[in-house]
């Protein structure tokens, strides 16, 4: 007599990655004076391989960020932009140069040698985005310098049934929508997405890969390494086990209304909420 048994639910599949770790990030200055938040390069975590450094800056105080990074040199890895708000303007010594506005990205392969700049274009407002460093595999230290930029029209979108999207830097969704950003050594995959509220999204990601995630607004649900549900907040990133797919949903975050006196600060009571410090 053949038996046949139902399968044990699971909340999430097999092979999904989970949170293995949660960091807070670090407040701290940069360049000529540029206020800002460190989460990989910090006490807290110094590195995740082949990430070298994640910053998220974020103010529309001048006095934050109007000194810019003026002339440095690179060697050995690539630096990322990623601009929310804002415009910046790059110039380096290999005669590169452009101005980065809100949704655009610069990725720049540092290799053998390269002295750049990177000045905000703005003398008020709300400027806003992430700085990451990405380190380069020993053959490729010494590889000639090169630079890709792209305005925020020349990122594809992929828009799911019900309102998820993404928007593909480098690499490709399981819908095959490809980023621009091509020909990097470490084949990254560098997506930003918008969830609508209590949305599940799942993406298959390489086992090869070390994967993290960064809250720019409201709340993630995940599960950690003993599979227990775990919440990563706003201004939050969340390193990941091995697996091979990213499994998220996103919270039912309300918020308001606020009565504050600048955006700044409407920003810092959602953040508030969000943490539970109400």
């Amino acid at each position: 007599m053949n038996q046949t048994i139902p399968p044990t639910p699971k909340i999430i599949s097999v092979g999904n990655r989970q949170i293995s770790r949660i960091i807070s990030g670090q407040a701290t200055a940069d360049g000529a004076g540029v206020r800002l938040r460190r989460y990989i390069g910090s006490a807290e975590l110094d590195h995740i391989d082949p990430f070298l450094l994640l910053d998220f800056f974020e103010s529309d105080n001048p006095d934050d960020y109007i000194a810019g990074f003026p002339s440095h040199p690179h060697r050995g890895f690539e630096t990322v932009t990623y601009l929310l708000a804002g415009k910046v303007r790059h110039e380096d010594s290999a005669g590169h140069g452009g101005i980065i506005e809100s949704g655009g990205i610069q990725w720049m392969t540092a290799g053998r040698g390269i002295i750049h700049s990177e000045m905000p274009e703005q003398e008020q407002g709300r400027l806003a985005g992430f700085q990451l460093w990405v380190n380069l595999p020993a053959t490729d230290k010494m590889c000639p310098p090169a630079y890709h930029e792209y305005p925020a029209t020349q990122i594809p979108t992929d828009i799911r049934d019900d309102g998820t999207t993404l928007r593909v830097i480098t690499g490709a969704t399981s819908n095959q929508t490809v980023g621009p950003v091509r020909g990097v050594a470490t084949d990254p995959i560098y997506l930003d997405v918008t969830l609508p509220a209590e949305s599940t999204l799942t993406e298959p990601m390489p086992e090869s890969h070390t994967i993290f995630l960064f809250v720019i607004d409201g709340e993630l649900k995940l599960r950690d390494d003993e599979n227990m549900p775990v919440c990563l907040s706003a201004k939050q990133l969340g390193t990941l086990s091995d697996g091979t797919a990213v499994c998220v949903r996103a919270g039912d975050t309300r918020y308001g209304p606020f009565v504050m006196n600048t955006p700044h600060e409407i920003e810092q009571a959602i953040t508030d909420y969000n943490a539970g410090r109400f």
